[in-house]
């Protein structure tokens, strides 16, 4: 059974977490553990690294659409601890691409589909998908995807 490096960092960085006593880190990180774990059961599979990265892009949406309920029922609070998981997740996440790769990404698969109208979007958004997972936020890319082809 071999471990691969995204979940052996995830639980080396529990451990740190339980060492240094970093009780909201330490929360995060058995969060995505226990999710991790879960697809592991339900799905009688072993997580690979790109998996990983999908359950993580996936939690992260989840604290962004709860910050926004949580503002909109102003719970400050609430939204806080969201905010803080966030920054957990993300540690654990591919870095970022910045706009101006995300925008070469678009323009070249934009031309290697030869898509010219909206109806082309999912071949788009099929080859960028996995480009661009855990380091871009998918519902950003497809509103610059549809101005693109606009």
């Amino acid at each position: 059974m071999s471990t691969f490096e995204k979940t052996a960092d995830l639980k080396q960085a529990m451990k740190s977490a339980m060492r240094a006593r970093e009780k909201q880190k330490l929360g995060t990180i058995r969060l995505i553990l226990a999710e991790i774990k879960r697809i592991e059961v339900d799905e009688r599979i072993e997580v690979d690294d790109e998996r990983v990265i999908v359950t993580l892009d996936k939690m992260l949406k989840q604290r962004r659409d709860s910050i926004e309920q949580f503002r909109n029922a102003s719970r400050e609070d609430l939204a806080i601890i969201e905010e803080q998981e966030m920054v957990v997740i993300q540690t654990f996440l591919p870095t970022p691409l910045t706009d101006d790769e995300i925008t070469q990404l678009i323009t070249a698969a934009i031309a290697q589909t030869g898509a010219e109208s909206m109806k082309d979007m999912g071949k788009v958004m099929g080859i960028l998908k996995p480009q661009m997972q855990g380091r871009a936020d998918m519902g950003a890319i497809s509103g610059k995807i549809k101005a693109s082809l606009s």
